[in-house]
C-alpha cells in the first residue's frame, strides 16, 4: 500500500484480527505495472492469510484485476513490472475470472473440462479405480459449487450454460485444484440473489478450510458478507484499507464513501410507473426452447405461453441463474434456433435464426451482451466497430456513420480520443457504453440488455442505468427488455416477469411485484436480497 497516504492502514498489520502470528500464503510488495508509459498499478501491497478473505473494491479500471492476476504471474501484454510477488512453497493459486466463458473451452463438454483436472489427482490409484474416483471428485466439486443437477450439466457445452452456471464451473475447477489461494474476480457477476447467497456460503466455506481468498468485487453486499479486510483502489493506487467492519461502517476517504453510497432498495425511478403506449411491438406465443445435452436428445429449458412488450415499455426479466432468462433473450435476437412457437414483431413472425432475418428485422431487435469485451474485435478500433452497425444495417455511408457514431458515443460519455483506441485499452464500463452505442446505431425498436450492469461497480452501474432510463424517456419508439438478477435494477422497469425453471411464475407492474409478490419464489428472491444487503451471508 502507498505509505505516503495517511488514510491507509497496513493489511495484515498486528492490529488486524487473527494476523498476529500467522504467515501469509501470498504477498505483493510495492507492485508497479506500467503499460505504454501509463501506470496501471502503482505501489500496491497486499497480504493473503490462510482462512481470511481480502476484498479489493474500486470502480472499473481501478487496478483490481491487474493486482489479483499478479498473484498468478499474469500481466497485460507489454507490461513493465516491478515489485515482489511471493507465494508459500505450496501456494498454488486458483483463479475465478469475471467472464468465465473466456476460460472455458467452447469445444469441450463440462465433464471433459473437469475430468482433466481430476485425473491428475487419482494417478496414484490402481488403473481400474481411476475413472470412478475422478468422476466422484468432479461431482463433489460441482456440488460444492452449488450445482444441484450436476449429472445433467456434465453433458453440456459452456455455451449451453447461463453466465452464473459458467461461473460455478470455473469455481469447481478451482476447488478441484486444491489451491491455497483463490483469486475470485467478480465471482457473483450475473447471478441472482439466491445463487449469490450460495456462492457467498461456498467462499466462506473455502476460507474456513484455511484457504486464503482474494475477492475482487464491485458487489458491496458480497463484500459485507465475506470480507475480513478491505482494500479500496482508485487509478491503480490504494486510497484506503483496513478491517472490513471498520472501513465499511466508517470510511475515511471520499472515494470510499462514494463507492459505499447505496441506492434505496426497490425504488422506482421517475416515470417508470407507466406501462408503455400503443399496441404490443413484440409478442411471444407458445415459446418452447431446448438445449441439446447429447447426441441422443435435448432438454426443454424454456416454456412461455404468452408474453407481450408494448412500445415505449421496459420489461425486466428476473430469476435465478439457469432459469432461462438468457435463453429467452437469445431466442428473441435469433441467436437460439432450437425453439418452437412464435415471436412476432409488429404482428409479423420473426425467423428463428438471425441468418434468415432481413436487415430491417436485424436492426429492429438489438442485443447488448453481458460480456462487452468478448463482443468486440480486439484488433479494430471501437469507433470503427460502432459505426459499422449503421453502415451494415441501415446502409449509411462510412463518413456520416462515423459522425453519428461519434455523437452517440459522446452522448454516452465516451470522448473521441478514447473510442479511437482498441477495446483492450478501455475499461469494462467504457466498453459497456460502447456496446450500447453500437446497438443504438441500428435504431432498434427493441433493445435486449442481458445483465449489462452485473460486472460493473456501483458508480458505473448507476451511470449506465441512468442512460437507459433517459433513452426510454426520450424515445417513445424504443422498448427495453432488461435481463437481470438484481431486483434494484429491475425496479427501474415498468413491468417485471419472474422466471423459475423456464416458466414465468409471476408478472405484473414492477411496484406491485416488488412490494407485494404473490409467488413464493419471488418472495424468496426479495428476502435473500435484503439479507445480503444487510451483510448476512445465510
Amino acid at each position: 500500500m502507498n505509505p505516503t497516504d495517511d488514510t491507509t492502514e497496513r493489511v495484515g498489520s498486528p492490529a488486524g484480527p487473527g494476523h498476529t502470528t500467522e504467515e501469509p500464503v501470498a504477498e505483493i510488495r510495492n507492485l508497479h505495472v506500467e503499460v505504454g508509459g501509463r501506470a496501471i498499478v502503482h505501489g500496491v501491497n497486499l497480504k493473503a492469510f490462510p482462512g481470511k478473505v481480502t476484498a479489493l473494491i474500486g470502480t472499473s479500471g481501478s487496478g483490481k484485476t491487474t493486482t489479483g492476476l499478479a498473484l498468478l504471474g499474469e500481466y497485460p501484454p507489454g507490461a513493465r513490472v516491478t515489485g515482489d510477488v511471493r507465494l508459500a512453497a505450496d501456494g498454488l493459486v486458483g483463479y475465478i475470472p469475471q467472464h468465465p466463458a473466456a476460460a472455458l473451452n467452447p469445444a469441450r463438454r463440462i465433464t471433459a473440462l473437469l475430468t482433466d483436472i481430476a485425473r491428475a489427482q487419482v494417478r496414484h490409484l490402481p488403473r481400474a479405480k481411476r475413472r470412478s474416483a475422478a468422476r466422484e471428485r468432479v461431482l463433489h466439486a460441482l456440488a460444492q459449487a452449488q450445482f444441484p443437477n450436476a449429472e445433467t450439466m456434465l453433458r453440456r457445452y459452456p455455451h449451453q450454460l447461463s453466465g452464473g452456471q459458467q461461473q460455478r464451473v470455473v469455481l469447481a475447477q478451482a476447488l478441484l485444484l486444491g489451491a491455497r489461494v483463490v483469486v475470485a474476480d467478480e465471482p457473483t457477476t450475473g447471478q441472482d440473489a439466491l445463487t449469490k447467497a450460495r456462492v457467498v456460503d461456498q467462499l466462506a466455506a473455502v476460507a474456513a478450510r484455511g484457504v486464503a481468498v482474494v475477492l475482487l468485487s464491485h458487489d458491496l453486499d458480497v463484500v459485507r458478507s465475506l470480507a475480513d479486510e478491505v482494500i479500496v483502489m482508485r487509478a491503480g493506487q490504494v486510497v484506503e484499507s483496513g478491517p472490513a467492519q471498520r472501513l465499511l461502517l466508517a470510511p475515511r476517504h471520499e472515494r470510499t464513501r462514494q463507492l459505499l453510497s447505496r441506492q434505496p432498495r426497490f425504488t422506482q425511478s421517475e416515470g417508470s410507473t407507466g406501462t408503455g403506449t400503443g399496441r404490443p411491438v413484440l409478442r411471444i406465443r407458445d415459446l418452447t426452447a431446448r438445449h441439446r445435452d447429447s447426441a441422443r436428445g435435448t432438454t426443454e429449458v424454456l416454456r412461455l405461453a404468452e408474453l407481450d412488450l408494448c412500445a415505449g415499455e421496459s420489461l425486466a426479466v428476473v430469476g435465478r441463474s439457469g432459469s432461462g432468462k438468457t435463453t429467452l433473450a437469445r431466442c428473441l435476437a435469433g441467436l437460439h434456433r432450437a425453439h418452437d412457437g412464435q415471436i412476432l414483431l409488429d404482428g409479423t413472425p420473426l425467423p428463428r435464426s438471425l441468418r434468415d432475418r432481413s436487415r430491417a428485422q436485424l436492426a429492429a431487435v438489438q442485443y447488448v451482451f453481458q460480456d462487452a469485451r468478448a463482443a468486440f474485435d480486439e484488433h479494430r478500433p471501437v469507433l470503427h466497430q460502432v459505426a459499422r452497425t449503421a453502415i451494415r444495417l441501415r446502409g449509411t455511408a462510412p463518413t456520416p456513420a462515423t459522425r453519428e457514431a461519434l455523437a452517440t458515443l459522446s452522448g454516452l460519455g465516451l470522448p473521441e480520443d478514447l473510442v479511437r483506441r482498441r477495446p483492450g485499452q478501455l475499461s469494462g464500463g467504457e466498453l459497456q457504453r460502447a456496446a450500447l452505442a453500437r446497438a443504438l446505431l441500428a435504431r432498434p425498436r427493441v433493445l435486449l440488455c442481458d445483465e449489462i450492469t452485473s460486472g460493473l461497480d456501483p458508480v458505473t452501474r448507476r451511470d449506465i442505468l441512468g442512460i437507459l432510463t433517459t433513452l426510454l424517456r426520450d424515445r417513445d419508439d424504443l422498448s427495453l427488455v432488461l435481463i437481470t438478477h438484481d431486483l434494484n435494477t429491475a425496479a427501474l422497469a415498468h413491468r417485471i416477469a419472474v422466471l423459475d425453471a423456464g416458466e414465468i411464475v409471476e408478472q405484473g407492474p414492477a411496484q406491485r411485484v416488488l412490494t407485494a409478490p404473490s409467488h413464493p419464489f419471488t418472495l424468496s428472491l426479495m428476502e435473500t436480497t435484503t439479507r445480503l444487503g444487510a451483510g448476512t451471508p445465510g
